[in-house]
């Protein structure tokens, strides 16, 4: 019996399949096939000729999600809300993230003003009812909604985070007339106060709700067909595994799928290497995401906002996300000229169809993989293990627009190519790291995608970090970490309250409600034993008076109010530079993280034997820009004993990624074989 993990990509769908029994780990991965994204599933479990009916766990991760809300592809929704609210969504936030902007507009809301309906309810900050809500007032509501073909309706009502019971009878009414629109409560999805992003939250939810519900059922059908008969989960974005029924409510958990599986195997390379920091980046063929790993603790908020960019607030997601930062650049990102003429490299991609001018499938555009061939990063016979033969005059086909834009010969235009990508993602690790008050030579960079390995060295010399490593299976990596990944669920409470007023009795009860819920939540898993379900808790306190707030970890077991104060104090100053000891303090939000402890796949140790047959492969010639052009050594990884060290310039292949190490760097193979890069002494 096995573990199976399919990480569906823009360009590439990765499987990770690990055997119980042997403890051998078979990885493969295959075009992504965007017009059916269960075709590219069934092709990397044929190509990895993995046993279906041996697989007694299942975990799939990948963008339908956020790829339905980016392309504007999602369902024709409404949305329900409380008199005097319907424009919440447009009126958003004042605060801008571009404030001298003059041309400056708000992003679109993806309800239209004429589907966004009100009723007459209302329920105060402590869940008492102000004014009952008439079911019958929504016959009118429900004759629109049908007339103009609405698939979705999301509801959203004031303080129903404080009490749900009118989003509840408004849910079980609209289901009984519209059977066949989905419907979103916002209290099933979030029950963190803050109205627009409660509401933003919840339409985005049912936006993609019935392009998940679809896809889940093709999906789960096309398995069964194939032999599947074990639990199928699915990635979410906080890190953990839930059930597909439970993804099909819950769509919008999904957001962050792949990249958080990333996060997580990242943390547990850092454990294994005994590193405690870590700098995480993920660059696949669409885009780079990169995440700080602090004290081994993978930081995850509910302040996720979807498109944010500096000049552009984006769209909140008032659910648990790792913290993550994504920029529109990757393997396929094609490099183009702006109206002024300067160059550009993404965030459009040729994803897997077209794809790259060198796949040979009919794409013209110039991209970061065209680029690294024509450098000769990238060998053309041994691409994804040999089974894509590149094209290497078609790169350079497609390179001479970009050659003829800077006056320039091919190569140099496809080495500025590599810079500017280089330069953007640089930007990106600055801003989760030194932009944070991050001091970059106390991480290590841990990287992993299909394109992770080939930037690795310049961006970790560029950044600054102590060491680079690229752990094994690079090219796998969200895949892989997917099969490390337990489930989990995290439950928001939000009760504003004086801590000067406050007994413990009143906490100890809301932490109850919450475990009783996580309880629940894992019993409906038969495969779940309930002994291996732990929690970890918090509070967000703040100052009275401010609008954001720092969250302080308590033990519910024996919880401290004096003691979490304190916390709160210190945690204050260490965030902001200040403390106001004297000030009264209010605690917002209560949080509990419940997971389960499942089997993870053993990292054997590699042979150290020094006998090994010659490592190297052949010389090409690479150029390393501005360190020149070497005649650079090509190292099979697979080969590499435990101990092995060597100096830059070296290529590393493997099937799935290879690793670039630049002159005046060395390498080091530990021993369980994850390569470490750093600049010579």
């Amino acid at each position: 019996m096995g573990r199976l993990a399919v990480d569906i990509g823009g360009t590439f769908t990765d499987l990770v399949f690990f055997d119980d029994q042997t403890g051998d780990l078979t990885a493969e991965k295959s075009l992504t096939t965007p017009k059916d994204l269960t075709k590219g599933i069934q092709n990397s479990i044929t190509l990895a000729n993995v046993n279906t009916k041996a697989v007694s766990f299942f975990v799939h991760g990948g963008t339908t999600v956020i790829n339905a809300i980016t392309e504007r592809k999602g369902s024709k929704t409404a949305l329900i809300t409380t008199k005097g609210f319907r424009d919440v969504l447009e009126i958003a936030r004042g605060n801008r993230p571009d404030l001298y902007n003059l041309r400056f507009q708000k992003p679109k809301p993806f309800v239209p003003r004429r589907l966004r309906f009100e009723v007459e309810e209302r329920i105060d900050t402590t869940g008492g009812i102000i004014k009952p809500i008439v079911l019958n007032d929504l016959n009118t509501i429900v004759e629109k909604c049908s007339k103009e073909k609405v698939e979705a309706i999301a509801i959203i009502f004031l303080h129903s985070y404080a009490s749900p019971r009118h989003e509840i009878l408004c849910a079980e009414y609209l289901r009984k007339q519209l059977p066949k629109v989905s419907v979103t409560a916002s209290h099933e999805i979030t029950r963190e106060w803050r109205e627009y992003e409660r509401a933003n939250t919840a339409v985005l939810n049912a936006y993609v709700q019935p392009t998940v519900h679809k896809y889940f059922d093709r999906l789960e059908t096309s398995l069964r067909e194939q032999g599947f008969s074990c639990p199928m989960h699915a990635m979410q974005s906080n890190g953990g595994t839930a059930s597909f029924s439970w993804a099909r409510s819950h769509p919008i958990t999904l957001v962050e799928s792949g990249p958080s599986a990333g996060v997580n195997a990242a943390a547990l390379v850092g454990n294994l290497c005994e590193e405690k920091n870590v700098i995480y980046l993920d660059i696949g063929g669409t885009t780079a995401k990169c995440s700080v790993i602090k004290n081994g603790q993978v930081e995850v908020t509910t302040e996720y906002k979807l498109e944010w960019t500096r000049t552009n607030p984006g769209y909140p997601v008032k659910v648990p996300v790792v913290d993550i930062v994504e920029i529109g650049t990757g393997g396929g990102s094609i490099a183009w000229f702006d109206k002024v003429n300067s160059l550009k490299v993404g965030p459009v991609s040729a994803g897997a169809d077209p794809g790259p001018a060198c796949y040979s499938q009919g794409g013209i555009e110039p991209t970061v993989t065209d680029a690294k061939l024509i450098t000769g990063v990238l060998d053309p016979k041994y691409f994804a293990g040999g089974r894509i033969k590149l094209d290497i005059k078609k790169a350079k086909t497609a390179m001479e627009k970009i050659a003829f834009g800077l006056k320039t010969d091919v190569i140099s235009a496809a080495e500025s190519v590599i810079r500017l990508a280089d330069a953007d993602m640089i930007n990106a690790l600055k801003l989760i790291s030194i932009q944070r008050g991050h001091d970059p030579r106390d991480f290590v960079l841990v990287v992993g995608g299909g394109g992770g390995a080939m930037h690795a060295a310049t961006l970790g010399r560029e950044l600054g970090v102590r060491e680079i490593i690229i752990p094994l299976y690079p090219g796998y990596f969200s895949a892989w970490g997917m099969l490390a990944t337990e489930p989990r669920r995290d439950f928001v409470l939000t009760r504003l309250m004086r801590a000067d007023n406050i007994e413990l009795q009143q906490i100890i009860d809301i932490f109850k409600e919450l475990n009783a819920e996580a309880q629940a939540y894992f019993s409906t898993d038969k495969d779940l034993d309930s002994k291996s379900i732990s929690v970890e808790a918090r509070i967000d306190l703040r100052y009275q008076g401010q609008e954001h707030w720092v969250g302080v970890p308590v033990d519910i077991k024996k919880i401290n109010i004096e003691k979490f104060l304190s916390d709160f104090h210190v945690a204050h100053e260490r965030a902001y530079t200040f403390r106001l000891d004297d000030s009264p303090i209010e605690l917002v939000n209560f949080h509990l993280t419940a997971t389960a402890a499942v089997p993870r796949p053993k990292i054997n140790k590699i042979s150290n034997n020094k006998k090994a047959k010659q490592l190297y492969k052949t010389y090409r010639k690479v150029f390393f820009s501005e360190d020149g052009d070497h005649d650079t050594k090509v190292l099979e990884r697979e080969l590499l004993p435990a101990g092995y060290t060597d100096y830059g310039p070296l290529l590393v292949e493997e099937k799935s990624a290879t690793t670039l190490v630049h002159p005046e760097q060395k390498l080091f193979v530990d021993e369980i074989g994850f390569l470490h890069i750093s600049q010579k002494k």
